[in-house]
């Protein structure tokens, strides 16, 4: 009996032992388990911190850029204003320039029936220098001015700079002097502004010539012509008595006609000297500053006195 009472005594330690045993290895296993999950999720958590942390220093960089894109936007938008280094007129890639091909040595109409002659010569080189293909319309030289930011972006014709004209354009800087001169048939006795009254005179419409006939000229009966060879030519058919016109076409004329007319320089009747320039827009500063720096730029690297000498001096 005793045997047996220590036997089942021995039976249930073991059971406890047992049960003892497997509890705490769950207990350790569920430790083990919670103990990874916190790891996990800590390491989760700082890996959230971390992302959000680049994505918020990537916001404030794309956004210190956008910034600063802006800001240079701005700043080039400042500098374009400023500087005025861009004309509407030029944005195509072409300046489209209106002249009178009736005005030799200046402009002329050549061969292959196209303007040619110093104005127009010198107007391409302004836009070689410009990086802009220049399209030549030839018009009457009375509506230049009229067609300027309409028709045509500019107009080079041996137009003289006048008070008169300012009020409808703007000018660059001037790019020949001259003066005007009196055509008469050979063997004429005008010879001074007193001659000139009362005179029937044949101008070019709308030059230089045209104002003086017009405004200067006591009793003067004018003619006005498109072209100026049709002046000359009415002058050696008797129909006018003199013509009034700038002295390089004279001259040219004097010569295509010798021994029919002379041409007589205008300070002999007290013509004072008068400044050829390029007519553009009225309020475009941007293109004006960029024509004067090429014409600039022509006159100092010599292709301005090559073309004086190709065209007017020759």
């Amino acid at each position: 009996m005793k045997k047996l009472i220590a036997l089942l005594l021995a039976a249930v330690m073991t059971m406890s032992l047992l049960t003892a045993c497997g509890g705490n290895d769950g207990a350790e296993a569920d430790e083990t388990v919670t103990d990874a999950a916190g790891a996990e999720n800590e390491a989760d958590s700082a890996d959230a911190a971390g992302a959000e942390s680049e994505a918020n220093d990537a916001d404030a960089a794309g956004a210190e850029n956008a910034e600063d894109a802006a800001d240079a936007e701005s700043g080039a938008d400042a500098e374009e204003a400023e500087g005025g280094e861009v004309s509407e007129a030029l944005a195509d890639g072409v300046l489209t320039v209106g002249t009178n091909a009736e005005f030799p040595p200046f402009e002329y109409v050549d061969d292959n029936g196209e303007p040619d002659g110093f104005d127009v010569a010198l107007i391409k080189a302004i836009g070689e220098k410009l990086g802009v293909e220049v399209v030549v319309e030839n018009m009457e030289f009375d509506s230049l001015v009229a067609a300027i930011g309409s028709k045509i972006d500019v107009a080079i014709a041996g137009m003289t700079v006048t008070d008169e004209r300012k009020e409808s354009v703007d000018f660059s800087d001037a790019y020949y002097d001259a003066v005007q001169y009196v055509i008469v048939p050979d063997g004429s006795d005008i010879a001074s502004a007193a001659d000139l009254a009362g005179k029937a005179i044949g101008v070019q419409m709308g030059t230089t010539g045209d104002f003086i006939a017009t405004d200067d000229v006591e009793g003067s009966e004018v003619s006005r012509y498109n072209k100026g060879v049709d002046a000359v030519n009415d002058l050696i058919n008797g129909r006018v008595d003199c013509v009034i016109i700038d002295k390089n076409p004279a001259l040219v004329f004097e010569s295509t006609f010798e021994g029919q007319v002379k041409a007589i320089p205008g300070e002999q009747f007290e013509f004072g000297v008068e400044e050829y320039a390029i007519a553009i827009p009225r309020g475009d500063a941007a293109l004006l500053s960029q024509v004067n720096k090429a014409l600039e730029e022509i006159k100092a690297d010599g292709t301005f006195d090559e073309l004086v000498k190709q065209y007017i001096e020759n």
